[in-house]
């Protein structure tokens, strides 16, 4: 007896099938589009069919902001990359494409593809291969389409931000047979015009319009360049080989101008506070340059013969003066000193004896008679006073007798 299945398990059973197909897992689908409806969600739900069959589609939103570039509608046909499953709710199987692109434009997108992976691999896009953006440029180089809305919209933001910049149009023809070469031309006659940037680029178009700027030989012009580019290609959603190349890429030809060249009054301000912070530190720098100028003539002044000859004999005079200084103290001290001993000495003398009615005895000869045993009765001696001196003759000489009756 056969094995019972439920609907479930015959859907999830078909769904691997379809998942496990090496070719419906990733296949382009070519078809007319029908009952193409745009959901709230972002998702587009329609069906592609042709002469023998239909097969319904679903892009959800997270896919359509890079795999729809353009507004698909009813009757389109195109060519839609995907895989193909079973959806389990309805049990049908259905298209979940990824990218969408008009019929006759898939070509396109596999040159643009095979291309990009050989220029990276040679390393083309490589960062360090990228120049720095001068901040302040004087010349740009613009290479786009002489009529073009793009140049106007370069032109205005660049002499509303600063009208100081000169602007230097290369035209070029920016689509259609031989484009590419003119874009080229147009760069290399730039190189030569001693500009500081060159932008280049176009507005808004189909793949067909903005292919000139995926050739190769347009990308690699842009490579050798050696001036720095910002490429502008279409709006924000378009990428061109180009805008993988070039130093720095814009989203539109209006911010490639915003990002080539700054606010003039900004610059301004920027260049007032740089020459006042300038100013300072060269003011600064130079006070004391000029302290130290004026440390070394002193230490110069200090070093003459003739300052150092003053310098001495400014010590000698201060020495001179201490000298006599301390030759005045000694005087006096000594003088103080002379006078106290003078009046000891004075006290002293044998003058101020005899004024008291003292004498001094002395024989003939001068000798002086200090003891009685020195004259006998009958001799002379010399007594001399305060006012004079007397001749005297000895008529007795009595000893003393001392404290225990002896005489002495």
């Amino acid at each position: 007896m056969n094995p019972v299945y439920s609907v479930s398990e015959v859907s999830i059973y078909l769904k691997n099938l379809f998942n496990r197909d090496a070719i419906l897992s990733r296949i382009v689908v070519e078809g007319e589009v029908s009952n193409c409806k745009y959901h709230s969600t972002g998702h587009v739900y329609f069906t592609l069919k042709d002469s023998g069959g239909q097969l319904k589609c679903v892009m959800f939103a997270s896919s359509r902001v890079k795999g729809l570039q353009f507004p698909m509608k009813e009757g389109d046909c195109v060519q839609v990359l995907g895989r193909i499953s079973v959806f389990e709710r309805d049990g049908v199987y259905q298209m979940y494409a990824e990218r969408i692109v008009l019929a006759g434009l898939g070509v396109l997108f596999d040159r643009f593809e095979q291309l990009k992976k050989r220029l990276s691999a040679e390393g083309l896009f490589d960062k360090e291969h990228k120049k720095t953006i001068p901040p302040y440029p004087k010349r740009i180089g613009i290479v786009t389409a002489r009529t073009g809305a793009a140049l106007q919209d370069i032109l205005n933001i660049l002499h509303r931000r600063n009208p100081y910049v000169q602007p230097i149009l290369a035209p070029a023809q920016v689509q259609g047979e031989g484009a590419a070469e003119t874009i080229v031309r147009a760069i290399r006659r730039l190189q030569d015009a001693d500009v500081d940037i060159i932008i280049v680029g176009r507005g808004g178009g189909s793949i067909e319009d903005l292919w000139a700027f995926n050739e190769e030989i347009v990308a690699r012009a842009v490579y050798e360049c050696p001036v720095p580019t910002i490429s502008c290609v279409g709006h924000e959603t378009d990428w061109t080989i180009i805008d993988y190349v070039s130093d720095l890429r814009a989203p539109t030809p209006s911010a490639a101008a915003e990002l080539a060249v700054g606010i003039a009054e900004e610059l301004t301000a920027r260049m007032v506070d740089y020459h006042c912070a300038l100013t300072g530190a060269m003011t600064e720098a130079i006070e004391r340059r000029r302290e130290a100028l004026a440390h070394a003539e002193r230490l110069l002044m200090m070093q003459k013969p003739t300052t150092r000859l003053a310098r001495r004999r400014e010590r000698m005079e201060a020495f001179e003066k201490q000298l006599h200084a301390a030759i005045r103290n000694r005087f006096e001290r000594e003088s103080k000193r002379l006078a106290v001993a003078a009046a000891r000495l004075d006290g002293l003398s044998p003058l101020k004896k005899l004024g008291g009615g003292f004498g001094y005895i002395s024989d003939p000869d001068g000798k002086p008679v200090v003891s009685i045993t020195q004259r006998k009765p009958g001799d002379t001696v010399r007594i001399v006073l305060k006012d004079g001196e007397l001749s005297a003759e000895v008529k007795s000489a009595v000893a003393f007798t001392g404290p225990e009756g002896r005489t002495e």
